[in-house]
């Protein structure tokens, strides 16, 4: 299959979970390249330029947080974290890096290309928003990305919390706006909020 939907770097240590999301990603027209460290990462990113970064969290060495901040500072790649943890800490520094979707473990390879090929629609609608930049419709993007990531971390934590698959958290998320009559991104937002006050209280 010709490789042309975009080129990803899928970083784990857990070398059946990094050939199982590369093959599949690769099987759905990506270009992939893979690593099984964080250091090994950095190097491949600064050699292949990816245009989407798909990071463990917890590894040897360089955590995904540490290649997610090298990324985000040099070379300024958008990056998604999949991690088999999502406890308050871990939240908010995903929260804080300012990843564009947060997958929690186990999972399959079906849950990941959807929200990969999400990715890739939101930031080709970025680029072309700044191929014409208006001061206005800069500012409108840059409030519709931050609502993005925060109802794709809430859905993160509703999949933790409750053992949930992606798709039945995000109706849950839509269950509890509709109860306390606030739109799904009100509901986000006082999602995110709680957790980071937890986070804090500890």
């Amino acid at each position: 299959m010709m490789a042309d939907k975009g080129k990803i770097l899928v970083v784990d240590d857990d070398r059946l979970v990094l050939a199982t999301v590369s093959h599949g990603l690769s099987q759905a027209g990506y270009d992939v390249i893979d690593a099984d460290n964080g250091d090994d990462a950095i190097l491949l990113a600064r050699q292949h330029k990816p245009d989407l970064a798909l990071l463990d969290i917890r590894m040897e060495g360089k955590s995904g947080f540490d290649v997610a901040a090298y990324l985000r500072e040099y070379l300024h790649t958008p990056f998604m974290f999949l991690s088999a943890f999502a406890d308050d800490e871990t939240v908010r520094q995903v929260r804080e890096l300012g990843a564009v979707a947060y997958l929690v473990k186990p999972l399959d390879i079906g849950q990941i290309v959807p929200t990969v090929e999400a990715a890739f629609a939101n930031l080709g609608a970025r680029a072309a928003a700044a191929a014409a930049p208006r001061p206005q419709q800069a500012m409108n993007d840059a409030i519709g990305d931050a609502v993005a990531d925060t109802v794709a971390l809430a859905v993160g934590v509703l999949m933790h919390r409750y053992s949930l698959q992606r798709g039945a958290a995000y109706e849950r998320l839509q269950k509890l706006a509709a109860e306390d009559g606030r739109s799904v991104v009100d509901q986000a937002e006082r999602l995110v909020e709680a957790v980071e006050l937890l986070a804090r209280g500890q």
